[in-house]
């Protein structure tokens, strides 16, 4: 799950302007390399496609139909084993990371629904996994949204 968060988050704002991290073909190779990855331009493409189709999603501006075109050619083969049943994605080389990915948002969306949104702050393009017992949370960081609308609200009421 940590992959689909890095994803989701690998656009954010920073001073106000939006920071692409898949957006400059070396830091976005390095970016997907170090999650597994090639790096290749393909598979770079691909990573922005289904993170944006993702976004989507999770603000419900559109419907997981979009994601068909990105699953296309992608096969689950289950294996019997000794040690069981193992499951073997077969997809094309430059597709791994992406399906990877929204298998992981598929799983999240299975086993802790709801859990998944934006940051409420107006102001932020990240994402968050709510883990809280009440499923209360509202800022991707406490530290930085949380503590800048609870600001921001004070200062409305005091002025």
């Amino acid at each position: 799950m940590d992959i689909l968060l890095e994803l989701l988050n690998s656009r954010p704002l920073v001073d106000g302007e939006e920071c692409d991290a898949l957006g400059d073909p070396a830091a976005g190779g390095r970016w997907a390399r170090e999650r597994g990855g090639d790096g290749t331009r393909a598979e770079l493409m691909m990573l922005r496609e289904a993170r944006d189709i993702l976004r989507d999603i999770v603000s419900g501006q559109c419907s997981p139909a979009a994601l068909t075109p990105l699953l296309k050619g992608v096969r689950h083969v289950p294996e019997a084993t000794p040690d069981g049943l193992r499951w073997t994605l077969h997809t094309p080389r430059h597709a791994r990371l992406a399906v990877e990915t929204i298998l992981a948002w598929a799983a999240t969306e299975e086993q802790l629904p709801g859990r998944l949104r934006p940051c409420a702050n107006d102001r932020c393009q990240l994402f968050l996994l709510d883990r809280s017992r009440a499923n209360r949370a509202r800022w991707c960081s406490m530290a930085t949204c949380g503590n800048r609308e609870k600001a921001r609200r004070h200062y409305e009421r005091t002025r």
